[in-house]
């Protein structure tokens, strides 16, 4: 793989850090803000709405913007997002640090799967995409656990300087490593606004927003239930987020073979099991050893979805991927802020902590009858010979040959 993927997923560890950790800081902020557990749960929804506003409007804007000065850019705003979070004097200014630091999540990761697929053989470009997001899963291992621990110990502020610190190495990398790839004239706003408006493409995003908000509706108060259910200790919650991180891990580095060879099997598959996997969570939660199980196998199919649904979405848009790249982002930060109001609405209605795991399995059958629907679609174009074939996302008529963007260093 190139060397040039290291530099994107170390951007995404600083990105999955700052994107993951509120959800085990949520008690720590309300204790110090003095507000509640379920008020401050909307700092998760105000960096989602960063997110899904921040995703197509900056790659609108850079859409002529040279990739790798894209790729720098976002990443110097997702550091100013993240600094200002942690000198936010009170919880509206933390609200919007929150929303700033959003705006360039979806923009970077879009930008950078495109990158990343653009520099690999094409029957290899599902894994340089999962390779990428390994830097999200690694951060919900190590970086997601040690920020929690650090927020717990020296204050959540202490957290978010420490993310800035990590955007600041994520700039050195990318400067240093990823390759000068040229943007196609023929690439412009209307021919992305174009892409996104194919209904295979809409399909897939709305895929995204119910199938992963099955994983955001527990995700997002997991920690109290850590500690309210399980019955574990405040000290406990890094363990189980970091369990939740290894099969998150174990996800990602299943999706991207897996994908190559058969991207909608893999996306029915990973939706039906994360279905299965939240009903089972709202019984398993109340036996210690089988809660913790359950979250390794919930991180793993929750997170086997992303890369299947990364890959259609591009591959549906074809010769114009970067804003149908980034607005999956979106979908999956409108996923973020969905899941953790619907899980948040059923705790406030006094249904219970354990209640968000059979709202999460709704969400997640929902999304798996969208992404049904696409795949009857499919099939109805290839009996009707419109469709070109599913297996490579970017096209060469309007990207350069990737054996020439190739770096000549390789991990």
């Amino acid at each position: 793989m190139p060397v040039a993927l290291l530099a994107l997923a170390i951007s995404a560890f600083g990105i999955g850090t700052t994107e993951f950790v509120m959800m085990g800081l949520l008690p720590n902020v309300a204790g110090d803000l003095g507000t509640t557990v379920p008020t401050a749960g909307h700092l998760v929804s105000a960096y989602a709405l960063g997110v899904v506003v921040g995703a197509p409007l900056l790659t609108a804007l850079g859409s002529r913007v040279p990739r790798k000065r894209m790729l720098l850019l976002l990443m110097a705003l997702f550091t100013v997002g993240n600094l200002a979070s942690a000198l936010a004097p009170g919880y509206g200014w933390l609200l919007a640090g929150r929303v700033l630091a959003g705006l360039p999540h979806g923009a970077f990761f879009g930008v950078g799967a495109v990158v990343a697929a653009r520099l690999v053989r094409p029957d290899r470009q599902a894994r340089a995409v999962a390779t990428m997001f390994l830097g999200l899963t690694v951060a919900n291992i190590l970086g997601v656990p040690a920020a929690t621990l650090l927020g717990q110990h020296l204050g959540w502020r202490a957290t978010f300087l420490v993310v800035a610190v990590i955007g600041l190495a994520s700039l050195a990398a990318l400067a240093r490593l990823v390759p000068e790839l040229p943007v196609d004239e023929r690439q412009g706003l209307g021919r992305e606004l174009r892409a996104l408006g194919r209904p295979q493409v809409l399909l897939g995003l709305l895929t995204a927003v119910f199938g992963f908000a099955g994983v955001f509706a527990v995700y997002s108060y997991l920690a109290s239930m850590t500690t309210e259910v399980m019955g574990f200790g405040e000290s406990t919650v890094t363990i189980v987020l970091a369990l939740f991180g290894i099969g998150m891990t174990a996800g990602a580095l299943a999706a991207g073979p897996l994908t190559d060879r058969a991207p909608r099997p893999t996306l029915y598959g990973s939706l039906a099991a994360l279905a299965v996997t939240l009903v089972a969570f709202r019984f398993t939660v109340h036996v210690p050893w089988l809660a913790l199980v359950t979250v390794v196998v919930l991180g793993a199919v929750g997170f086997m979805t992303t890369t299947p649904l990364q890959m259609l979405v591009m591959e549906k848009a074809k010769d114009a991927p970067t804003l149908a790249s980034a607005s999956n982002h979106s979908a999956f930060n409108l996923a973020n802020a969905g899941g953790a109001w619907a899980g948040g609405a059923a705790i406030a209605a006094g249904w219970g902590w354990t209640s968000p795991a059979l709202v999460g399995a709704a969400l997640a059958a929902a999304g798996l009858a969208i992404a049904a629907l696409a795949g009857l679609l499919d099939r109805r174009e290839d009996r009707t010979g419109n469709a070109k074939g599913a297996s490579h996302v970017v096209a060469r008529s309007a990207e350069a040959p990737a054996r020439t963007l190739q770096p000549e260093r390789t991990v």
